[in-house]
């Protein structure tokens, strides 16, 4: 177990928010854990996720040692759009789950990405999650950034939190978008009865910003680029369903009967763009629309 030690120079700043500034390796989501399990102590004392800080705080997190990772590697196709030492970016297919998890513990792209990679992805994210950067649902398609080492994984995820990566989705939405462009910003967070949702009327949502771009008008359907400044849960759902355009397929936050034959929503994951974490040059990546986008796309037009 590794013990680390911080003095607050702050007052007022939430315990669980001070952390994730402090260790930005570690999720905010899994500070509150430790948190709920005692592993966080202020000036000796166990506290909640919602405790602030006073300035000349000592506060002590206690990280356990990581598991032995006992996800297997499997050999699944991949689409791989880039790849080098450090970084590897995959076009994401309908249907696959980006991370194992309670009743998806294979056919995961981390199991098809530890086959791949061997032992040359980062550790930072645990035994569920190597190499993972940031995810994807189930049901999106497109580009996802998997690195390979540790410092690779800090310097990118560094820059998810200054919103410093291009992330530009396209999506086919309800309704005809009256402006040709716009801006969502309302914060995101679990839906107050129905936990596997999330809701911009949560009471403790986390900002969110959404950007958006007419590509193309169908009458009752619009062909969307949305632009995610931030990357919250279901972000471009839960946005898009918020102003009265919800995404073409979306069960959850749209009609529970879709209009067309479908699985799961049309939301692709077209560009991407970082800098490189060893050269600093801009990269930007490009996911080529699914067959189903495509297809439905051309019966609407």
């Amino acid at each position: 177990m590794e013990n680390l030690l911080f003095t607050a120079e702050e007052a007022g700043v939430r315990i669980d928010k001070f952390l994730s500034n402090a260790v930005p390796d570690i999720s905010r989501s899994y500070i509150q854990k430790l948190i709920d399990n005692g592993a966080v102590t202020v000036n000796g004392k166990n506290i909640k996720s919602n405790y602030k800080t006073s300035s000349g705080d000592l506060i002590a997190m206690y990280l356990p040692e990581p598991e032995i990772l006992d996800i297997q590697p499997e050999d699944i196709s991949l689409d791989i759009l880039y790849e080098d030492n450090d970084i590897l970016v995959v076009n994401k297919p309908k249907g696959m789950v980006v991370h194992p998890s309670p009743g998806h513990y294979s056919h995961t792209l981390v199991n098809a990405v530890l086959f791949h990679c061997r032992d040359n992805l980062s550790g930072i994210n645990g035994i569920l999650r190597p190499g993972i950067v940031h995810r994807i649902d189930k049901d999106t398609t497109g580009s996802l950034l998997i690195c390979k080492n540790d410092a690779s994984h800090r310097k990118l995820a560094a820059q998810l939190k200054e919103h410093n990566i291009t992330r530009k989705y396209h999506a086919i939405v309800h309704g005809n978008l009256k402006e040709d462009t716009g801006t969502i910003d309302a914060p995101i967070g679990r839906h107050p009865t129905e936990r596997k949702k999330m809701s911009i009327n949560a009471p403790h949502g986390r900002s969110a910003v959404t950007h958006y771009r007419v590509l193309e008008r169908f009458g009752n359907f619009t062909y969307t680029e949305c632009e995610l400044e931030t990357g919250r849960t279901h972000q471009i759902r839960v946005h898009m369903a918020g102003i009265h355009h919800p995404i073409v397929g979306d069960t959850v936050y749209g009609p529970a009967k879709c209009p067309f034959k479908l699985e799961g929503q049309t939301l692709h994951a077209k560009t991407l763009g970082i800098i490189h974490p060893t050269t600093g040059k801009y990269m930007e990546f490009d996911a080529p629309l699914p067959e189903y986008f495509l297809e439905l796309l051309n019966k609407l037009r």
